[in-house]
């Protein structure tokens, strides 16, 4: 799952390095519109709905946190 998170995050924004970053908020590497873009991506490709209430920064911190998004909201590994 960590590697698919990888590739949408590749999709939206292809000239980043998500892998050496520890806070893509704070490195400007996703903004508000990557972030409901990444969302969408991920809740057509896992089937599933995530809250309004968990698009939050801290759920998209880095790859690992938006996996764990992911399981919170119902999608398989």
């Amino acid at each position: 799952m960590l590697e698919a998170i990888l590739c949408m995050l590749d999709e939206i924004r292809p000239e980043f390095d998500y892998k050496e970053s520890n806070n893509f908020i704070e490195d400007g590497l996703l903004d508000s519109f990557d972030i409901i873009s990444l969302v969408n991506m991920i809740e057509e490709k896992y089937d599933i709905k995530i809250d309004g209430l968990d698009i939050i920064p801290e759920n998209f911190f880095d790859a690992e946190a938006i996996v764990r998004l992911v399981k919170k909201s119902g999608g398989n590994i």
